[in-house]
């Protein structure tokens, strides 16, 4: 997909290139927003009619171009459309098609502070009360929105996006092109903590009893940092934490939904896909293109192989093979759950079949009173 800058209207045809889909009819129709069907207002609206039903209210409408799913009819009143053969990835081209980029002003606005040892590459945005440090390192066209700070000695890789609120901790490195949503935070210190004789936590894990108590609580200090690769995205409030000795790593091309908590250590591999209020502790390995549905909660220490996927609400304590798809608390093989579940569905006729067998058993044997030689 080719991105087609939407500031002045395009052609069907230069949208049509852009997604590497089919055009059918006229090519030279000038389009300056894409609408619902529902919502179009002229022939300038290109009706996005890709799901089910929707091509139906072309027909009544007033878009004379749309972009409709591959073998679905085409009305009549259309001058032009794209055929597209997967809506929802034709949708992610046409966003990008459409696409309104943030607000900026070049250079570095007046109210925001940039340390004299900074570094900044050409074309970089950093916007009023944002802070950038000492010897931190911004390159070519990044963009560093209002309040978004940037720690000493970070590195923040060409056409990054920080916006507001955005906290980039110190000494973080960020491949090209990541984009830090409102208020995420990435390089915090991790929560590492040890008391002089094993506590509370060390005793339960190890015999299931409380033994030690937790009398005093040192911090471990996290003097590791952050890595993300190229393309990373992170959401709104998530957290990523700095490894304590070595770096945590986010992989290429991974995205992290909101809410996200990623602990010190934690490696995650490419093109993952991390949804909302996942927690992950640390040093916890992750493969490449694993997905966490939401609220997937990831113990310590655990490896997920590649491809994985874990479904919504699951607690994972431990190790997922690649490829595999795991759901529940605990989390277990897809199958297994769904025999447990159908197993608890079973349970309430199973408590009124036994009922009803103990009042039977007890008839036979004397209306339940003890069987003796007189009887």
């Amino acid at each position: 997909m080719t991105p087609v800058s939407p500031a002045a209207p395009v052609t069907l045809a230069e949208i049509a290139a852009a997604l590497g889909a089919v055009l059918e009819g006229d090519g030279t129709l000038r389009i300056s927003r894409a609408v619902h069907p529902s919502e179009a207002e002229g022939p300038e609206d290109l009706a996005l009619a890709m799901e089910k039903g929707l091509t139906e209210l072309l027909a009544d409408g007033r878009a004379v171009a749309a972009v409709i799913a591959e073998g679905a009819e085409v009305p009549a009143n259309l001058k032009g459309w794209i055929i597209v053969k997967r809506p929802r990835f034709a949708m992610a081209g046409l966003t990008t098609v459409f696409e309104k980029p943030v607000h900026t002003e070049p250079g570095v606005h007046p109210a925001a502070f940039v340390a004299p040892e900074a570094i900044l590459g050409a074309g970089v945005s950093v916007g009023p009360f944002a802070y950038v440090g000492p010897k931190a390192v911004l390159g070519e066209g990044v963009i560093v929105m209002t309040h978004a700070t940037v720690g000493a000695e970070a590195v923040i890789g060409k056409g990054c996006l920080l916006h507001p609120g955005a906290r980039i901790g110190e000494r973080v490195v960020m491949g090209e092109r990541c984009i830090i949503h409102p208020n995420a935070a990435v390089g915090n210190d991790g929560f590492s903590f040890v008391t002089p004789e094993p506590g509370s936590v060390e005793s339960a894990k190890a015999t299931g009893r409380v033994v030690g108590t937790n009398v005093l609580i040192h911090r471990v200090n996290s003097i590791g940092t952050v890595i993300l690769g190229d393309d990373v995205e992170v959401g709104a409030n998530a957290t990523i934490d700095r490894g304590t000795i070595t770096a945590t790593r986010i992989g290429s091309g991974t995205k992290i939904d909101n809410l996200v908590q990623i602990g010190h250590n934690v490696q995650i591999g490419t093109n993952c896909m991390l949804c909302g209020h996942v927690g992950i502790a640390g040093s916890t390995t992750i493969g490449d293109r694993v997905v966490l549905a939401g609220k997937v909660g990831v113990a310590d220490h655990v490896k997920i192989g590649n491809d994985a996927v874990v479904a919504a609400n699951s607690g994972v304590g431990t190790d997922i093979p690649a490829k595999a798809v795991y759901m529940g608390y605990p989390a277990v093989p897809r199958e297994r759950a769904f025999d447990q579940y159908k197993g608890l569905a079973r349970l309430k006729r199973m408590h009124a079949d036994l009922s009803d067998l103990k009042k039977r058993v007890g008839a036979l044997d004397g209306g339940g009173k003890p069987v003796t030689e007189e009887t």
